[in-house]
């Protein structure tokens, strides 16, 4: 009698989904977007809200950006400190239109304090930034009308990222980790002036109360036009509560 031949049941194969292609990570290229050399340019990007869409700190930006084109032309060693005061130094006239003319300013009236430089014209000196960075494509002015009525401009970012890279570069020069030694002079400069002038965009009220050591440090190297924008905006409060 021949035995039946008991095959065992298999067990089914769990099925393994298949993998799926990594995706290939978003990349976005800025083309031929550059961020500006200027500190003035650099400044005025940053007052500018992403979130809000607009620019900000209007009343005290005209001094901050009067300011940054000092430190600019400080830094390039066209301007000296004289005790104090503004000097100007032999050496080649800058690149920027807007600190170029600053500089025939400064040539033209002879040493002053750096706060006198600093509470000039500044409305003008924002229209003039202004106009470059829409030369150079990296915003947009159109004119518009608040209410219908009040003549105004609109400004937009052409490359949000660029202002993002700025941003970025100025608030790593927070960072305990960098020798204050080592930051560079212009990317302590931007975050110094935005500090003084409590430029929110840039560094918060949080930030400049836990980094305030390593502002005081920083705006120590930047050298003797942050304390002349302290106090000449100071004095503008002063005015404007009086």
């Amino acid at each position: 009698m021949s035995r039946a031949v008991v095959t065992p049941l298999r067990r089914p194969e769990r099925s393994t989904p298949a993998r799926q292609p990594a995706r290939p990570r978003k990349t976005v290229a800025l083309g031929n977007a550059t961020a500006p050399e200027s500190l003035a340019a650099r400044l005025f990007l940053l007052a500018y809200d992403p979130a809000r869409g607009r620019l900000t700190a209007r009343p005290k930006l005209g001094k901050v950006l009067r300011a940054a084109v000092l430190v600019d032309l400080q830094l390039s060693g066209i301007l000296d400190d004289d005790s104090g005061r503004a000097r100007v130094m032999s050496g080649p006239a800058p690149a920027d239109p807007v600190a170029a003319g600053v500089l025939d300013e400064l040539r033209g009236v002879g040493p002053r304090r750096w706060r006198h430089w600093i509470d000039r014209r500044g409305g003008v000196t924002v229209r003039q930034v202004r106009d470059e960075l829409a030369r150079a494509h990296l915003i947009k002015v159109e004119p518009h009308r608040v209410l219908g009525i009040i003549p105004a401009d609109r400004i937009t970012l052409r490359h949000p990222l660029v202002r993002r890279d700025v941003l970025r570069t100025a608030q790593d020069t927070l960072r305990p980790s960098r020798l204050v030694s080592r930051v560079d002079l212009r990317d302590a400069s931007v975050v110094v002036l935005a500090a003084t002038a409590d430029l929110r965009t840039v560094v918060t009220k949080d930030q400049r109360t836990r980094h305030k050591d390593r502002l005081a440090q920083l705006a120590v190297r930047v050298g003797p036009v942050v304390p002349a924008l302290k106090k000449s905006l100071q004095q503008s409060q002063y005015s404007a509560a009086g």
